[in-house]
Protein backbone atom coordinates (compact mmCIF):
# COMPACT_ATOMS: atom_id res chain seq x y z
CA UNK A 1 0.00 0.00 0.00
CA UNK A 2 2.81 2.24 0.96
CA UNK A 3 4.55 1.80 -2.36
CA UNK A 4 0.86 2.51 -4.59
CA UNK A 5 0.64 6.04 -2.29
CA UNK A 6 4.28 6.37 -2.81
CA UNK A 7 3.66 5.78 -6.97
CA UNK A 8 0.24 7.52 -6.80
CA UNK A 9 1.84 10.89 -5.51
CA UNK A 10 5.09 10.67 -8.03
CA UNK A 11 2.54 9.67 -10.97
CA UNK A 12 0.75 12.89 -9.83
CA UNK A 13 3.78 15.29 -9.73
CA UNK A 14 4.84 14.41 -13.35
CA UNK A 15 1.48 14.50 -14.84
CA UNK A 16 0.75 18.34 -13.60
CA UNK A 17 2.03 20.96 -15.40
CA UNK A 18 5.72 21.46 -14.01
CA UNK A 19 7.80 24.47 -15.42
CA UNK A 20 10.95 23.73 -14.25
CA UNK A 21 13.39 22.44 -12.21
CA UNK A 22 15.38 23.57 -9.15
CA UNK A 23 17.60 26.65 -10.05
CA UNK A 24 20.46 25.62 -12.02
CA UNK A 25 22.77 27.69 -11.45
CA UNK A 26 22.96 26.52 -7.56
CA UNK A 27 24.75 23.85 -8.26
CA UNK A 28 27.71 26.31 -9.79
CA UNK A 29 27.08 28.47 -6.54
CA UNK A 30 30.32 28.19 -3.37
CA UNK A 31 28.77 26.61 -0.85
CA UNK A 32 28.70 28.87 2.45
CA UNK A 33 28.15 27.70 5.87
CA UNK A 34 28.27 29.95 8.85
CA UNK A 35 27.59 28.69 12.60
CA UNK A 36 28.88 28.87 16.22
CA UNK A 37 31.95 26.25 16.10
CA UNK A 38 33.53 24.55 13.54
CA UNK A 39 35.91 21.01 13.40
CA UNK A 40 37.45 20.05 10.30
CA UNK A 41 39.12 16.79 9.44
CA UNK A 42 41.41 18.13 6.05
CA UNK A 43 42.29 14.18 5.72
CA UNK A 44 38.89 13.04 5.37
CA UNK A 45 37.30 15.75 3.93
CA UNK A 46 34.17 15.92 6.55
CA UNK A 47 33.91 19.31 8.58
CA UNK A 48 31.18 19.68 11.44
CA UNK A 49 29.49 22.98 12.09
CA UNK A 50 27.48 23.29 15.28
CA UNK A 51 25.46 25.99 16.80
CA UNK A 52 22.62 27.84 14.86
CA UNK A 53 24.28 26.43 11.46
CA UNK A 54 23.10 28.00 8.09
CA UNK A 55 24.49 26.38 5.02
CA UNK A 56 23.71 28.50 1.57
CA UNK A 57 24.32 27.55 -2.07
CA UNK A 58 22.73 29.88 -4.54
CA UNK A 59 19.18 30.29 -3.50
CA UNK A 60 19.58 27.29 -1.30
CA UNK A 61 19.27 27.57 2.57
CA UNK A 62 19.49 24.73 5.03
CA UNK A 63 19.41 25.55 8.76
CA UNK A 64 19.72 23.20 11.65
CA UNK A 65 21.77 23.16 14.97
CA UNK A 66 24.62 21.08 13.44
CA UNK A 67 25.39 20.30 9.85
CA UNK A 68 27.95 17.54 9.09
CA UNK A 69 29.48 18.31 5.37
CA UNK A 70 32.08 16.18 3.35
CA UNK A 71 33.20 15.99 0.11
CA UNK A 72 34.17 13.31 -2.42
CA UNK A 73 37.50 12.87 -4.45
CA UNK A 74 35.41 14.62 -7.59
CA UNK A 75 34.43 17.32 -5.53
CA UNK A 76 30.76 16.55 -4.85
CA UNK A 77 29.66 17.66 -1.32
CA UNK A 78 27.04 16.23 0.61
CA UNK A 79 25.60 17.24 3.75
CA UNK A 80 23.31 15.79 6.89
CA UNK A 81 21.26 18.14 8.78
CA UNK A 82 20.59 17.89 12.79
CA UNK A 83 17.85 20.21 14.35
CA UNK A 84 17.49 21.90 17.90
CA UNK A 85 15.78 20.04 20.18
CA UNK A 86 12.32 19.69 19.79
CA UNK A 87 12.47 21.44 16.36
CA UNK A 88 12.96 19.96 12.79
CA UNK A 89 16.29 20.59 10.31
CA UNK A 90 14.85 23.60 7.76
CA UNK A 91 15.81 23.51 3.61
CA UNK A 92 14.17 26.13 1.24
CA UNK A 93 15.19 26.54 -2.61
CA UNK A 94 14.15 28.68 -5.36
CA UNK A 95 12.89 26.67 -8.50
CA UNK A 96 14.12 27.35 -12.29
CA UNK A 97 12.36 30.30 -13.84
CA UNK A 98 9.21 30.67 -11.94
CA UNK A 99 8.59 32.60 -8.98
CA UNK A 100 8.17 29.12 -6.51
CA UNK A 101 9.99 27.91 -3.72
CA UNK A 102 9.98 25.04 -2.18
CA UNK A 103 10.43 24.50 1.15
CA UNK A 104 10.94 21.81 3.38
CA UNK A 105 11.45 20.18 7.53
CA UNK A 106 12.36 16.99 9.08
CA UNK A 107 13.80 15.30 12.07
CA UNK A 108 17.34 15.22 9.77
CA UNK A 109 18.12 16.34 6.25
CA UNK A 110 20.39 14.78 4.10
CA UNK A 111 21.93 16.24 1.03
CA UNK A 112 23.46 14.54 -2.06
CA UNK A 113 25.14 17.06 -4.12
CA UNK A 114 26.12 14.39 -6.84
CA UNK A 115 22.55 13.57 -7.55
CA UNK A 116 21.25 16.90 -6.42
CA UNK A 117 18.76 14.99 -4.30
CA UNK A 118 17.26 15.97 -0.86
CA UNK A 119 15.95 13.77 2.03
CA UNK A 120 13.94 14.55 4.41
CA UNK A 121 13.29 12.09 7.45
CA UNK A 122 11.20 11.85 10.57
CA UNK A 123 8.41 14.16 10.59
CA UNK A 124 8.95 15.35 7.37
CA UNK A 125 6.48 18.02 5.46
CA UNK A 126 7.63 19.53 2.24
CA UNK A 127 5.41 23.12 0.98
CA UNK A 128 5.31 24.85 -2.53
CA UNK A 129 5.04 28.58 -2.69
CA UNK A 130 4.14 30.37 -5.53
CA UNK A 131 5.32 33.85 -4.38
CA UNK A 132 4.86 34.60 -1.17
CA UNK A 133 1.26 31.88 -1.36
CA UNK A 134 1.54 28.51 0.25
CA UNK A 135 -0.10 26.01 -2.43
CA UNK A 136 0.96 22.24 -1.48
CA UNK A 137 1.80 20.61 1.20
CA UNK A 138 2.83 17.49 1.88
CA UNK A 139 3.95 15.35 4.71
CA UNK A 140 4.98 11.34 5.92
CA UNK A 141 7.86 10.06 7.41
CA UNK A 142 10.58 10.05 3.97
CA UNK A 143 10.49 12.57 1.77
CA UNK A 144 12.82 12.34 -1.24
CA UNK A 145 13.09 15.21 -3.54
CA UNK A 146 15.04 14.85 -7.16
CA UNK A 147 16.12 18.58 -7.79
CA UNK A 148 16.79 17.54 -11.58
CA UNK A 149 13.93 15.76 -12.28
CA UNK A 150 11.58 17.67 -10.23
CA UNK A 151 9.70 14.77 -8.73
CA UNK A 152 8.83 13.57 -5.30
CA UNK A 153 8.72 10.55 -3.50
CA UNK A 154 6.79 10.26 -0.02
CA UNK A 155 6.54 7.14 2.34
CA UNK A 156 4.51 7.17 5.30
CA UNK A 157 6.06 4.61 6.75
CA UNK A 158 4.29 3.55 9.75
CA UNK A 159 6.61 3.34 13.24
CA UNK A 160 6.43 2.27 16.72
CA UNK A 161 6.54 5.14 19.31
CA UNK A 162 5.85 4.22 23.19
CA UNK A 163 4.64 0.66 22.05
CA UNK A 164 2.01 2.47 19.42
CA UNK A 165 1.90 2.14 15.78
CA UNK A 166 2.06 5.62 14.50
CA UNK A 167 2.22 7.15 10.78
CA UNK A 168 1.79 4.98 7.91
CA UNK A 169 0.01 7.46 5.94
CA UNK A 170 1.30 9.97 3.37
CA UNK A 171 -1.12 13.41 3.32
CA UNK A 172 -1.11 15.67 0.68
CA UNK A 173 -2.91 19.53 0.04
CA UNK A 174 -2.81 20.19 -3.67
CA UNK A 175 -3.83 23.54 -5.18
CA UNK A 176 -5.29 23.82 -8.41
CA UNK A 177 -2.87 25.18 -10.75
CA UNK A 178 -3.39 28.25 -12.87
CA UNK A 179 -1.94 27.99 -16.95
CA UNK A 180 -1.13 31.86 -15.82
CA UNK A 181 0.94 30.91 -13.65
CA UNK A 182 2.75 28.47 -15.62
CA UNK A 183 4.29 31.08 -18.28
CA UNK A 184 7.96 32.51 -17.29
Amino acid sequence: MTSFVSFSLALLMAIAPVAASAEKADRQKPTNIEADSLVHDELNQVSIFTGRAVLTRGTMVMRGARIEMREDIDGYQYGIIFPEPNKRAFFRQKREGIDEFMEGEGLRIEFDGKADRVKLIDHAEVRRYRGAVLNDTMSGKLIIYENLADVFSIDGQRTEEGGKASGGRVKAVLAPRSKALDKP
